[in-house]
C-alpha cells in the first residue's frame, strides 16, 4: 500500500532530544483491544514517547503507563455485549448511530486537542474515527488489530438490516491508515505492512512468587476460570469445591478477594496482575477472546475454551488454538453446570508448552 506520508522508522527517532508524541485510540469493547495496546504503550513510553490515550475502556487499565495523558470517551461502539457470550446487534446499531451523528463535532474537537498537544502520529485499535481525525490533523495513522469491524458486523446483518450502512462506512476506514498491522490470530487476512505474533501483556512476577503471594503451594494443581474481564455470577462454585485437590482462581467472581476452601474469588480489578495469575496456573478454562488466548499462548498452559457461537472471530481463534496450543472445547452446558471439573485431569495432562520467540508487542513497538 502507498502511504500518504513519508513514514519510516527514522521519522520517529526514539533517541532524539524531542520525544515523539503519539495518540492511541482504543475501542472500549471488551478487554482485548486495551490489553493488546497496553504492552505496546509501555514499551513506547519506556523509550521516551509521550502518549495521549483516547478510549472508552476502563482508565484503571492504563493507570501505570508512564507519563500518559488519558481522556475517557466512547469514540466507537465495537459491539455491545448482552452478556459474556452474546452480542446485542440492535443496541450496537443504536449506539453506532448516536456516535455517527456527532462525527464532525468529535473530529473537530479531537483535532484541536491533538494539535495543541503536538501529536505527530495516531494509532488505532481499532477505532474508526481515529483515521478521519489523523487525516484532518495531517499526521500519519497506524491501524492495528486482528479483525476489522465491518467483517464482524457482516454476520449480524440478517438480524439487524440497519447495520448495512454502518458496515459500509466501517469497511472503508482502514483506507485512511498509512501503516496497517495485523496481529495473530488474524481473522480476515489482507495486504498489510506487518503481521505480528500474538500480542499480550507480559507477567510482572514469576510463577513461584505469584503463588507465594496467594498462599498457594508450589506443587498444587491450579485451574483459572475467566470470562474475559466481564464480572459473572458462577452457579457452579459448590461443584468446584468437590475437587479438593485442585485450586481455582476465579477473577470477576467477587467484589473483594477472598479464599473459601480451594476457591480464590477475586474482584474484576484485583491487586493481582491478570497475566501473573495466568502464568501461575496449570490450565485455564474460559471464553475464547483475543487477550485471554494471547496470555494463555505465551504462558503455554492448556486451554479449556468456550466458543462464542454468535461472534465471527470465534472459529478463527479456535482454529489457532487447535494448531498452535493445547486444549479442548468446553460446551456451554458443561461450563454452566460445572461438569467441566471432571475433565480437568485430562486438561492438566496435556502439559505446558515452553515458548520462545518475540511477543507481538515487541514487534509492533
Amino acid at each position: 500500500p502507498i502511504s500518504k506520508h513519508l513514514f519510516t522508522e527514522d521519522s520517529f527517532n526514539m533517541t532524539s532530544t524531542s520525544a515523539p508524541v503519539i495518540a492511541f485510540y482504543i475501542t472500549g469493547h471488551g478487554f482485548g483491544h486495551a490489553a493488546r495496546s497496553k504492552p505496546i504503550m509501555d514499551q513506547l513510553a519506556a523509550r521516551g514517547a509521550k502518549l495521549f490515550i483516547r478510549t472508552g475502556a476502563n482508565p484503571k487499565f492504563f493507570a501505570d503507563v508512564p507519563g500518559a495523558d488519558l481522556h475517557r470517551e466512547h469514540y466507537d461502539v465495537g459491539s455491545v455485549q448482552a452478556d459474556g457470550l452474546n452480542v446485542d446487534p440492535l443496541e450496537s446499531l443504536r449506539q453506532h448511530a448516536a456516535i455517527h451523528a456527532r462525527r464532525e463535532e468529535i473530529i473537530a474537537r479531537e483535532v484541536a486537542a491533538l494539535r495543541a498537544a503536538g501529536v505527530q502520529l495516531v494509532v488505532s485499535d481499532i477505532t474508526p474515527l481515529a483515521f478521519d481525525i489523523a487525516t484532518a490533523l495531517g499526521v500519519p495513522a497506524i491501524g492495528s488489530s486482528h479483525f476489522t469491524w465491518d467483517w464482524i458486523y457482516e454476520d449480524y446483518e440478517a438480524q439487524c438490516k440497519g447495520l448495512s450502512a454502518h458496515r459500509s462506512y466501517l469497511g472503508g476506514v482502514l483506507q485512511g491508515a498509512d501503516f496497517h498491522i495485523q496481529a495473530q490470530p488474524v481473522c480476515c487476512p489482507t495486504n498489510v505492512h506487518l503481521t505480528a505474533s500474538p500480542v499480550s501483556r507480559k507477567p510482572r512476577t514469576s510463577r513461584e512468587k505469584t503463588r507465594q503471594r496467594l498462599g498457594i503451594p508450589p506443587d498444587a494443581l491450579v485451574a483459572m476460570i475467566t470470562m474475559g474481564g466481564i464480572p459473572e455470577t458462577y452457579p457452579f462454585l459448590d461443584e468446584l469445591r468437590k475437587s479438593e485437590d485442585i485450586v481455582f482462581l476465579i477473577p470477576g467472581a467477587g467484589r473483594e478477594g477472598n479464599k473459601t476452601g480451594n476457591l480464590f474469588l477475586l474482584p474484576h480489578q484485583s491487586e493481582h496482575f491478570h497475566p501473573d495469575l495466568v502464568n501461575a496456573s496449570d490450565a485455564l478454562i474460559g471464553k475464547v477472546g483475543y487477550s485471554t488466548l494471547s496470555e494463555v499462548y505465551w504462558a503455554g498452559i492448556p486451554f479449556g475454551f468456550i466458543a462464542r457461537d454468535d461472534f465471527r472471530e470465534s472459529p478463527v481463534l479456535i482454529s489457532y488454538i487447535e494448531k498452535n496450543m493445547r486444549g479442548f472445547p468446553v460446551l456451554g452446558n458443561e461450563f454452566g453446570s460445572g461438569a467441566f471439573a471432571s475433565r480437568l485431569p485430562e486438561l492438566f495432562s496435556l502439559g505446558r508448552i515452553g515458548r520462545n520467540g518475540l511477543n507481538g508487542a515487541d514487534q509492533v513497538a
